[in-house]
């Protein structure tokens, strides 16, 4: 790769997998999205190729992928060298994401990891992921206790109480999908295959919630005609339990969910991380949507263990930890499109918000207008823009702004947000 490819823009909606990196403000960016419980010795080999690879940066994205920074055009095809001997069983094609401890939950309703087995044997087959875009994704809710609520996607699959059917939706997360109808569980894949080829026919580019919203769902429901057994069932709001924390599993084991501080780690933190699960008693770490690592298979006494040294490293190991509230992209000079620190700027505004916050407030901080690290809305959103912050309330990075506030003005200005919220008894 040239130095021009590195300098390079690349088109929303392209994903950098390991064999074709994207470029970045500070190199290649390659992304590996695991499935299931990734053994405690290949993690530490990743971090060890992390540091000599790149730049030591790991990342763990929203949907639950790991992100590697800092490649080079050299160091890349090595890295995937060093990553493919490793043999973690990874995703290639359609993201499909499941619920994040799958398989190992007493509480699911079925097992969403083979569903999503099964739905990958079928795309293989259909040959559908180079018909569409890199952005599309699948979500299976099996059903347990942490669930994929506010995961949007452009198919959602989820359990119902009834058994042996699985309700099927397009273009959203659990609240806002557009409800299709409910399917045998044994046509679930086939069901996603034919969503999958109504992408794949409008094109590279074509996301299910644009076709809602220009088409309706009329596409979408004659491509089940023939599998629908009838309408979706009412709705209940779930609520996911907090992916933070101890859950207990169906083999009497405990799994301690732990989370990435603005969703960056250093490699040689995350590495003492996999000493000190091993230390634990742990058999492995899986990474979930959220930005959350859990190691699995402890027992209470070592799981607690766990907990004091991740906190300790510097993990978030408490739900109302206020750098959970503070979702940040990488931002500048990092990421080449971002035109603020959002990064930098992250500590800082998580201090800020800290006395005055609390439940479901967030705070976004999108380098640019693509809010890449939080597609739904957010309580508030800082878009960096070549004039300073813009500022959008309840909205996402594409909203409009109802202010515009210079970088170094931004703590104040949310603070002023909040007190305001507070005083108009919103939500804090």
């Amino acid at each position: 790769m040239t130095g021009d490819a590195l300098a390079m823009p690349q088109r929303r909606g392209a994903c950098p997998g390991l064999s074709a990196p994207m470029p970045t403000g500070d190199g290649l960016l390659a992304r590996l999205q695991p499935i299931g419980t990734i053994p405690l010795a290949a993690f530490a080999a990743v971090c060890a190729a992390t540091r000599r690879h790149g730049n030591g940066v790991i990342e763990i994205t929203s949907r639950g992928s790991l992100q590697i920074r800092g490649l080079s055009a050299t160091s890349a095809p090595r890295f995937a060298a060093d990553i493919a001997a490793l043999d973690i069983v990874a995703e290639d094609g359609v993201a499909i994401c499941c619920n994040p401890l799958a398989g190992l939950d007493a509480a699911e309703i079925f097992d969403s990891s083979v569903l999503a087995g099964e739905l990958r044997h079928a795309l293989t087959q259909a040959s559908l992921a180079p018909k569409l875009s890199g952005k599309v994704s699948v979500a299976i809710d099996g059903g347990g206790v942490l669930g994929l609520v506010h995961l949007a996607a452009d198919i959602r699959l989820g359990a119902q109480m009834k058994s042996g059917v699985v309700a099927v939706a397009v273009g959203g997360d659990f609240a806002t999908a557009n409800p299709l109808g409910v399917v045998s569980r044994p046509d679930a894949a086939e069901a996603v295959t034919r969503l999958l080829d109504v992408l794949a026919k409008r094109g590279r580019d074509a996301r299910a919630r644009d076709i809602v919203a220009t088409e309706g769902i009329a596409a979408f429901q004659h491509a089940l005609t023939e599998l629908l057994i009838g309408e979706a069932l009412p709705r209940p709001m779930r609520r996911s339990a907090e992916a933070i924390g101890l859950h207990g599993l169906r083999d009497g084991s405990l799994a301690c969910g732990v989370a990435l501080a603005f969703g960056h780690a250093d490699a040689t933190a995350l590495e003492r991380l996999v000493e000190a699960a091993a230390t634990c008693g742990a058999n492995g770490l899986g990474t979930a949507p959220g930005r959350t690592l859990f190691a699995i298979g402890m027992t209470p006494d070592t799981a607690s263990a766990f907990a004091g040294a991740a906190g300790r490293l510097g993990f978030i190991v408490r739900a109302d930890d206020p750098r959970r509230s503070v979702v940040a992209c990488a931002g500048a000079p990092i990421c080449a499109s971002a035109h603020i620190a959002a990064r930098k700027l992250a500590p800082v505004i998580a201090n800020e918000i800290a006395p005055h916050c609390g439940g479901n407030f967030t705070v976004h901080l999108s380098g640019c207008a693509k809010g890449c690290a939080h597609a739904a809305p957010a309580a508030l959103t800082v878009v960096g823009t070549p004039d300073g912050c813009a500022l959008v309330a309840d909205g996402s990075a594409r909203d409009a702004p109802f202010a515009l506030v210079a970088t170094d003005e931004l703590p104040v200005a949310i603070a002023q947000s909040l007190r305001e919220r507070k005083r108009e008894g919103a939500h804090v």
